[in-house]
């Protein structure tokens, strides 16, 4: 995203600091933001059409919105921005309860486009299928997002004569402190935020004696090298 439709996108969230949405008019926040109405009409329709506003028609203007989309786009940037000034978190603990997924996963891993890119930048060839686990507090769901600001190991995206197939990225981890493994977090994920997919060159279940309601522990790490 340009900097200049982030700048848009950072000032209205200053607007809606108490409001859960804004009332205004581009003339308006023309005026607030310094910039000509036809600029701010352009960025509010490129980021509508991005997923990051929502925008309703009103008899007194429009009402606008952040979506989630956006205020993650947001906490993506101040957590890069906390990482520059506090220093980067190294590790992550993260406790979660195990359940049972829809079984995608396998599929997606057992594609030789990813599971290539699995075994030479992990170093280990995964078990098909991920470890589901329910973030057991909202403090955990939060630093998932501070993670998932960092680079990550980068899963590249890619495509065949029928569909494209997704990017994401891992980050190494120890499960139960027995098992390496990886966390990964998928660009295109059915799953929300208070869920983390973990990997290993194991079934971790089996390995582990686990079944769904037990709660695992993931040391995660943040660093690459």
């Amino acid at each position: 995203m340009k900097p200049s439709l982030w700048n848009t996108l950072y000032k209205l969230s200053l607007l809606l600091t108490q409001e859960k949405s804004l009332k205004t008019s581009t003339t308006r926040l023309s005026d607030k933001f310094g910039l000509a109405q036809q600029t701010v009409s352009r960025h509010l329709i490129i980021l509508e059409r991005l997923g990051l506003i929502e925008r309703h028609v009103t008899v007194k203007g429009e009402e606008i919105k952040i979506t989630t989309k956006g205020l993650d786009e947001l906490r993506n940037v101040y957590f890069r921005l906390k990482s520059i000034f506090e220093g980067i978190s190294e590790t992550f603990i993260f406790e979660g309860r195990l359940f049972s997924g829809i079984g995608e996963a396998a599929y997606y891993m057992s594609l030789k486009t990813y599971r290539d890119q699995f075994i030479e930048k992990l170093g280990f060839d995964p078990y098909p299928g991920t470890l589901n686990l329910k973030l057991l507090s909202t403090s955990d769901v939060i630093a998932k997002k501070e993670l998932e600001a960092h680079l990550g190991i980068e899963i590249e995206s890619f495509k065949d004569k029928k569909r494209t197939y997704g990017s994401a990225k891992c980050f190494k981890a120890k499960i139960n402190d027995k098992i390496d493994g990886a966390v990964v977090i998928v660009d295109r994920s059915h799953y929300n935020d208070s869920v983390l997919e973990v990997i290993a060159p194991v079934y971790i279940r089996e390995k582990l004696s686990l079944k769904d309601g037990n709660i695992v522990r993931v040391e995660t790490f943040a660093k690459t090298d």
